[in-house]
């Protein structure tokens, strides 16, 4: 027996849409922030180190995305936000405005990136693998 999807509602493709958008939001705020130092312009001046406190915000938000579209739409569709979120930094990172590379050479985009979609694609996983038990009804034991 073969299980056809439903369509996704008005309400759902906004949801989507708006979540997409909200990838597409933090993705450029982390990288545009990401190079933030330790020296008294927008931080407190603490001997001029680098601060990328970007990559915290990553490491909460993009697996907060995942999960809610997978609650509030599907869990297939939980994907999309990751891999908008993946696309910007990557993208906007290596070909910014103006053709400039907006992500830093060193270990802070290394961080940022592992910080954004290793957590994100850890709660993908996690949430596909409970719906496809909860699909087939899989049971431990």
């Amino acid at each position: 027996m073969t299980v056809t999807p439903q369509p996704l509602t008005a309400g759902q493709r906004g949801l989507l849409v708006l979540l997409c958008f909200d990838a597409l939001l933090l993705g450029l705020l982390e990288l545009f922030f990401l190079p933030l130092r330790l020296d008294g312009i927008v931080l407190p001046k603490l001997g001029d180190a680098p601060m990328p406190v970007t990559v915290v915000l990553a490491v909460l938000t993009t697996p907060l995305l995942v999960r809610t579209t997978a609650k509030v739409i599907r869990p297939s569709f939980s994907v999309i936000p990751l891999l908008v979120w993946v696309l910007v930094v990557l993208g906007m990172g290596m070909t910014g405005p103006g053709g400039d590379l907006v992500l830093v050479q060193d270990w802070r985009a290394l961080l940022l990136i592992g910080g954004g979609a290793l957590p994100g694609a850890l709660v993908l996983g996690g949430g596909l693998g409970t719906a496809a038990k909860a699909g087939k009804g899989v049971k431990d034991g």
